[in-house]
Order: C-alpha cells, then sequence, then structure tokens
C-alpha cells in the first residue's frame, strides 16, 4: 500500500471502529468530530494525493481526487455531519457504527480511482445501509432489508460483470467515460440503474426508505442514489438514452406519490422524481447540463434530507406516518412544521430556495440543446412535484383535519439538525454562487433573471391553485389506508405464484416421464443382472464379459463420431 495523504473514508472507517467500542457522550464526541475531522482533512486535501493497494495481483486505485470528486466530497461530509446531530437523541450502537461506516463507503466510492475500488465500496454501501434498515427492529423491516440486499448485491454483480468484461476485452478499468456499446458498458450501466432507481429498477427505494430509521433514511437518501449520479456523470455523459430514462424517472412517480398515504413512501417517490431530472442533465451532457445535475444532486441532498428529518420527528413522536391518521400537528410541533415548510419550498424550486438554482439549469439546458418534449416534460413533472411534496407533505401532517395528536415537539438535536439543512436551503437559493464555483465546468448561468423567476411563480401559482380547486370540489385523491401496486408486485406477489404454479405443471408433465424412466431402469437393472448375475453366461466366463463390453463402448464411440460428422 501507498499513501500521500489521509483518505476521506479512513477517517470514517475509524470512526465506525471507535463508536462500536465505546457509549454515552465519548461515542457522541467521536461522531460530532469525525465528519468536522474529515472536512478539515478534504480541505488540505492535495489533488495529487493517491492511495493504492495491491488486490489478487492487480493494483488497485483507492483514491483519485478531482473538481467532481471533491464537490461530493464536500457534500458527504455535510449530509453526515447534519445527520450525526439529528441521531444524537437515541443510543443506538448498530445505528452510529453503521451510520459512519456508510458515510466512510460514499466517500470511498466518489475518490475511488478504477472500477475495482468503485466496487469494493459500492458493495459497502449494500452491506451497511442495509443495518439502518435492520435497526427498525420490526418484522417488516427484516423482510424489506432481504428485498434492499437482493437487488443492492445484484447491482454489485452486475458491475463487477462488466468490470471482468472489460478487462477480457483488453481496455482499461480507470473510470473515464464510455460508449454504451457492447457487453461490458451495458452492464455497467445496468449496475448503476439499479442505485439510481430506473423505471421497474426503483423499487428497492420506495420499499426501504419508509421501512428504515428515522435517520437511516436521512442517511440513505444522502448517499447510495447520489454515489450512482456521480458514477453516471462520470461514466456515461452525454449519452442520450439517459434522457429518455430521466424524463420517465421525472414523471411516473408523480402518479403513485399522489395516491400514497405513507408519507415517507411519498417522499421517496419524491427522490426518484427528483433523480429524473438529475439523470437527464447527464444524458444532455453539455457543460450546462453537467453543473446543473450536479449542483441539483447537492441541493437534493439537503433540501430531501430536510423533509426526511421532519417526517423522521413526527414518526418519532407520533408512531405513525400515514397522512390518514395525521394532521394538526402545527399546533404542539411548530418548529418542525417550518422546517418542513423550508424544505417544501426548496423542492418545490421556489425563488429564493435552493431548488430553483439547480432545476432550472437543467431545463435551460434542454431548451439549448433543441429538446423541446424534454423540457416540456420537466416542467410537468415540476409542478406535480409541488403537489405531492411541497403541499401534499406539509398540509397532510401538520395541517389538514385534526387528528387530535399533541406530540411533544422534536428533540433538541433533530431541530438543531433540520435548522443547518433548512439554513444551507436558503444560503444556496440566495447565494449560490459558492456552490457554483465548486461545480465541475465554468458556470455561465444568471438564475434571477425575470423570465425565470416570473415563469417559475407562474407555475407554482397555477399548480397550487389546481390543488385548492382539487380539495374544493373533493377531485384530490384522499389519504385512506391503501396498498399502491408497484413494480414491485412482478417480484414479490406475481412471479413466485407463477413459479408454483409452473412448477406444479410440470410436476404434472414429468411424472409420467419419471415413472416411465424408472420402468425401463429396472427393466435394464434386470436384464444385466440375468447377464452378469452369478448364475450369468458373462459371469462363468470374465473374458467374453471384457470383450462385450469394449464392443460396447467401441460403438457407442462410432455412433457418436458419425452423428458430430452428419451434423
Amino acid at each position: 500500500m501507498t499513501m500521500t495523504s489521509i483518505a476521506p473514508f479512513l477517517i470514517f472507517f475509524v470512526a465506525a471502529a471507535l463508536a462500536a467500542i465505546t457509549r454515552g457522550h465519548l461515542r457522541s464526541v467521536i461522531m460530532l468530530a469525525t465528519p468536522v475531522v474529515g472536512a478539515i482533512n478534504l480541505w488540505y486535501l492535495d489533488p495529487a494525493t493517491t492511495m493504492t493497494f495491491t488486490l489478487v495481483g492487480r493494483e488497485v486505485l483507492l483514491l483519485n481526487v478531482d473538481r467532481l470528486s471533491l464537490l461530493f466530497g464536500w457534500l458527504f461530509h455535510t449530509a453526515a455531519f447534519i445527520a450525526v446531530v439529528y441521531s444524537l437523541h437515541m443510543n443506538d450502537r448498530m445505528q452510529h457504527v453503521a451510520a459512519l461506516a456508510y458515510a466512510g463507503c460514499a466517500l470511498g466510492a466518489v475518490f475511488a480511482g478504477d472500477f475495482l475500488g468503485l466496487f469494493l465500496f459500492w458493495e459497502g454501501l449494500a452491506l451497511t445501509s442495509a443495518f439502518l434498515i435492520l435497526a427498525r427492529r420490526t418484522r417488516e423491516a427484516e423482510r424489506a432489508t432481504v428485498r434492499y440486499l437482493v437487488l443492492q448485491v445484484l447491482s454489485g454483480i452486475l458491475l463487477l460483470a462488466g468490470v471482468l468484461a472489460l478487462t477480457a476485452d483488453g481496455r482499461p478499468i480507470t473510470l473515464s467515460p464510455l460508449e454504451l456499446e457492447g457487453l461490458a458498458a451495458w452492464l455497467i450501466f445496468l449496475a448503476l440503474g439499479i442505485k439510481c432507481g430506473f423505471p421497474l429498477l426503483h423499487t428497492w427505494i420506495t420499499d426501504a426508505y419508509p421501512a428504515a430509521t428515522e435517520t437511516g433514511t436521512v442517511l440513505m437518501s444522502a448517499f447510495t442514489t447520489k454515489v450512482a449520479v456521480y458514477a453516471l456523470a462520470r461514466l456515461f455523459p452525454g449519452t442520450e438514452e439517459l434522457i429518455w430514462i430521466g424524463g420517465a424517472m421525472a414523471m411516473f412517480p408523480i402518479f403513485y406519490a399522489v395516491i400514497e398515504n405513507d408519507l415517507r413512501r411519498v417522499l421517496a417517490y419524491s427522490m426518484i422524481n427528483q433523480l429524473g431530472f438529475m439523470v437527464v442533465g447527464i444524458g444532455i451532457g453539455t457543460e450546462m447540463a453537467i453543473n446543473g445535475s450536479i449542483s441539483h444532486a447537492f441541493n437534493d441532498v439537503i433540501f430531501k434530507g430536510l423533509l426526511f428529518m421532519s417526517m423522521g420527528a413526527v414518526l418519532y413522536r407520533t408512531g405513525r406516518m400515514n397522512g390518514s391518521d395525521l394532521g394538526g400537528l402545527y399546533r404542539t410541533m411548530p418548529k418542525t412544521t417550518g422546517f418542513c415548510i423550508v424544505g417544501a419550498a426548496s423542492i418545490s424550486a421556489f425563488p429564493l430556495f435552493s431548488g430553483f438554482v439547480s432545476k432550472s439549469m437543467i431545463m435551460v439546458a434542454a431548451l439549448d440543446q433543441g429538446y423541446d418534449w424534454i423540457w416540456l416534460t420537466l416542467l410537468f413533472a415540476s409542478a406535480g412535484v409541488f403537489h405531492h411534496a411541497g403541499i401534499k407533505i406539509p398540509f397532510f401532517a401538520f395541517f389538514a383535519h385534526d387528528s387530535g395528536l399533541r406530540p411533544k415537539e422534536a428533540p433538541t438535536p433533530m431541530l438543531i439538525a433540520m435548522g443547518i439543512a433548512a439554513f444551507l436551503c436558503i444560503f444556496n437559493g440566495v447565494y449560490p454562487w459558492l456552490l457554483y464555483d465548486m461545480l465541475p465546468y465554468p458556470v455561465d448561468y444568471a438564475p434571477y433573471t425575470w423570465e425565470h423567476v416570473l415563469t417559475q411563480c407562474q407555475l407554482l401559482f397555477f399548480s397550487a391553485l389546481a390543488f385548492a380547486l382539487l380539495k374544493q370540489f373533493k377531485l384530490y385523491p384522499p389519504e385512506l389506508p391503501s396498498v399502491n401496486l408497484d413494480a414491485e408486485w412482478t417480484y414479490r406477489w406475481l412471479l413466485p405464484r407463477v413459479a408454483r404454479r409452473g412448477l406444479a405443471v410440470l410436476s404434472g408433465v414429468v411424472a409420467p416421464i419419471r415413472d416411465t424412466s424408472v420402468s425401463v431402469m429396472a427393466g435394464i437393472t434386470g436384464l444385466a443382472m440375468r447377464w452378469h448375475g452369478p448364475s450369468g453366461i458373462f459371469a462363468r466366463d470374465p473374458v467374453i464379459s471384457m470383450a462385450s463390453l469394449a464392443i460396447v463402448v467401441v460403438f457407442a464411440f462410432v455412433l457418436v463420431v458419425h452423428l458430430i460428422r452428419g451434423a
């Protein structure tokens, strides 16, 4: 192993080990200090820093620094600090250790210099995050963990298969842009697609996020999918297929989110919607589009984390998450309500909030490249996200009908964490140039023009008007206890039943064949005993027996050769 500086992920791995053997205030100090020390190390990290080690005779590049990896490094340190503060109210060793290790794997993935390094941390992300679901300690969480691991491990297998295909073709395994051609590129593309929540591969997000702990959901919304966005931006920029995929991702979750009752699952669908914007920008591939996707990933971690934190606080205080069971909480949780509204304004891209300064870059880039249809798609998706995340989440959780619940305000650590995230949502919206300076390419974009502001305000106004009218005339889907069928229905319900039915049919077909085979084998055995048994003719003369066996073998060999030549 060679190293010229401290790799960012090592600090978190060491801290996770220390958290595993400490308790109480000492563990809290370690957790708070870890992202702070990591950020100081990141500030002084030399771009020339490298870290390698040898694995099975091959050198693995674990650390490679550039502007893209540095931006995600700062993002993940920020998210880790906010999540650590948010979790200080609890005393759960499993969650604390898993959280630090998970953050370390996310940092390792974005600083990896080749595919082998990426693969190691890719699998680490799956394993460490699984404990954040399992820590909920419910039967449903256990089942969700298994389903989550199946898809995450499948993603890792596809990534490894793609890397092996690259090496078989004699191509380098450095993390450089790939053309979406050939088996290797498609395997890697699908691996990234699972992590990023491509359509039909997205169900782990809507399944696992609502099943995780309050802190676990915040961390998972920050790391796994954003690592996939990072990998897509590095490996497949300008891949046109991503434009179509991203457009679908931005659209279809809207309809599920509107009818969903579980508010954390609503946010999970909203996560896929926002990922769609990022994927579209990466697919367009211009400097403005890539900058828009990366800046939106940065902002999404903050405002989506804020929304998940506010819902986590509600779940922590009430034990409920269905919109039909909540309402009227603003009376006793006013601070949480205010922070949730800030997150809702940010994800809805209100001017002066963070979502506005990044989402608009992607839409302008689409128009600049002549993708009018995708611009219209994203415009509709923007209206949809305002409906389900900007209005539905705060409205049904804190307002709507009075549920009669009077819980306490969220614990102080939760409020501090939400306050930090809310501040960043407003700061990045009011002064986006600090974020713009960190982006991979120089930014020549002014978000606050009259055209941009008026267009967005009109969109928000008419979306709010539509919501109000739908509610007034009772046309908006009511919040009812229900189960909505998604693509996961095919492999959680349909495929097992089809498989059982198929096996039943197959057993009916196989049974006669099996009985016939048993009869034939019994006949052959009886014939063999007649000729080779103690009183058989071949038993009396071993020479004849061996000669007969040789004739049979030679005849079989000649027959096989004849059939092969004839073919």
